[in-house]
C-alpha cells in the first residue's frame, strides 16, 4: 500500500537516517539528500538515555545500537575539587522504561545507521536551496540546479534547517551564551561506567566512557563571542582547567588540537508547528535543544518512533497531524528545561556557585530531579 508513496528526506543525520530505515520497513519508497560530501558523525560522544533506547527498541534497532554503545551505570555532578553535588537516579529511570542508559560515539552510530540502508538511496553533496508545494507533490531544488518531486518531504536538516526557515523565516538558531569543545581520547584498561560533569568557576567539564577504552570529554565556557574564548586552543583549555581535580588535566594532556571540535551552543526557540501540508520537520530541525539534558538525539529517535506508530495506523496526512499534537508539548518542555539547566550549570561567579552547590546538596532528591521525572518517567509513546 505504501510502495506507491515516494518520500524525500532532507538531511542524513541521526534523525534522517533513522527515519529512512523506519519508512523503508513500512514499505515506502525513500530517497535521502545530504548537503555534505560525506555522511559522517560530526561530534564525539552522545548519550542515549533509556527513552532513546526504548525508541530504538520500538524501531527494531536496540540490540544493534547496544552492540556499539557503552552501558552507563550512573551519572554524577561534582564540583571542581571532585566533591559530589548530586547524582542522577539512572536505575529508577532504566526500570521505568525497562531498558538501560548508554553512551555512543556519534560516528559509530552514524556508521551503523548508514549500513542499514541501500547506498543508492543516499545522495551526498546535495545542498537544498528551495522547497515548493505543488498540488499533489512537493518540489525541492538543489544548489546544483537539479529539482526533485516527491509525494511528501521529511525535513531532518538540523538546527540550521533550510526547510524550517522556509515556512518560519523568523525561526533561526539562538546562541546560548557559551562555547563548547569536544574530543575523544583513549585510555587502555580504564574501567569506567559512569558519566561525570564538573561544575566550577572556570567552566564546565564533562566526562563519559565510550567503548574500546575511549573517553569522551567536553568543556563549556561562557563567552560573549567578542572575548576571544571561541578561539581557545588546547593549551588555553589546559590553563583554564589547571586547578580542577587531576583527571580533568589528564584527559586534556592526552588530547590533540586536531581532534578537538569547537562549536557554539545553540538551540531554537520553541515553535508551534512541525507539519506544513506535505512537509513534516523532525529532529533538530523542529526542536533543537541545548545539550544540557542530553536529549538532542534522544528526541529525534522518539520522533521517529512516534511517527512509525502513527503511520502504522493512519494515512500520511492524519499521521503528521497527530505527530505534531503528540510531540509539541514534550519537545517544548525539553528545550525550556535544558536552557534553564545550562544557565544553572554555567554559573562562574564563585560565591553564587557555592550557594548553588549547597542548595543542590541539601534539597531532597525528588525536588532536584523533578525535571528528569517529567522527561524520563513519562512514556513518550503514550503521550
Amino acid at each position: 500500500m505504501n510502495s506507491s508513496k515516494k518520500i524525500g528526506i532532507v538531511g542524513a543525520g541521526i534523525a534522517g537516517l533513522t527515519c529512512a530505515i523506519m519508512l523503508r520497513n513500512l514499505g515506502y519508497e525513500v530517497e535521502i539528500f545530504e548537503s555534505a560530501e560525506k555522511v559522517r558523525g560530526i561530534g564525539a560522544g552522545i548519550g542515549l538515555a533509556s527513552n532513546a533506547m526504548k525508541g530504538f527498541e520500538y524501531l527494531g534497532l536496540a540490540e544493534k545500537v547496544k552492540g556499539i554503545s557503552n552501558y552507563l551505570q550512573d551519572f554524577e555532578i561534582v564540583d571542581w575539587k571532585g566533591k559530589s553535588i548530586l547524582k542522577t537516579d539512572t536505575q529508577r529511570i532504566s526500570q521505568n522504561y525497562q531498558i538501560d542508559n548508554y553512551v555512543v560515539h556519534r560516528a559509530d552510530l552514524h556508521r551503523l545507521l548508514v549500513n542499514e540502508i541501500p547506498s543508492e538511496i543516499l545522495m551526498t553533496g546535495k545542498k537544498l536551496i528551495s522547497i515548493r508545494e505543488l498540488i499533489q507533490r512537493v518540489e525541492i531544488q538543489f544548489e546544483d540546479g537539479r529539482t526533485q518531486e516527491y509525494d511528501y518531504i521529511i525535513a531532518a536538516d538540523g538546527v540550521n534547517s533550510i526547510v524550517r526557515q522556509n515556512f518560519l523565516p523568523k525561526s533561526s538558531p539562538r546562541y546560548a551564551g557559551y562555547w563548547c569543545w569536544r574530543s575523544v581520547v583513549q585510555i587502555p584498561n580504564l574501567q569506567l561506567n559512569k558519566g561525570t560533569e564538573v561544575w566550577g568557576p572556570k567552566g564546565r567539564f564533562g566526562i563519559s566512557p565510550l567503548t574500546q577504552n575511549r573517553i569522551y570529554w567536553y568543556a563549556c565556557l561562557n563567552s560573549n563571542l567578542r572575548d576571544g574564548v571561541p578561539e581557545f586552543q588546547l593549551e588555553n583549555l589546559k590553563k583554564r582547567f589547571q586547578d580542577y581535580f587531576p583527571f580533568v588535566g589528564e584527559l586534556l594532556d592526552l588530547s590533540r588540537n586536531e581532534d578537538i571540535i569547537s562549536t557554539p551552543i545553540v538551540d531554537i526557540a520553541p515553535i508551534d508547528f512541525y507539519h506544513f501540508g506535505r512537509v513534516l520537520i523532525l529532529g533538530d530541525a523542529a526542536h533543537a535543544t541545548t545539550p544540557n539534558m542530553g536529549q538532542g538525539a534522544c528526541m529525534a529517535i522518539e520522533d521517529v518512533a512516534v511517527l512509525k506508530e502513527e503511520l502504522s495506523q493512519n494515512d500520511w496526512e492524519i499521521s503528521c497531524r497527530n505527530f505534531e499534537k503528540r510531540r509539541l508539548k514534550r519537545t517544548h518542555y525539553i528545550i525550556k528545561n535544558s536552557e534553564l539547566a545550562g544557565k544553572i550549570a554555567q554559573l562562574e561567579n564563585p560565591f553564587l556557585g557555592e550557594i548553588r552547590n549547597f542548595i543542590f546538596r541539601k534539597l531532597p532528591s525528588s525536588i532536584v530531579q523533578a525535571p528528569l521525572k517529567g522527561l524520563l518517567e513519562e512514556d513518550f509513546m503514550k503521550i
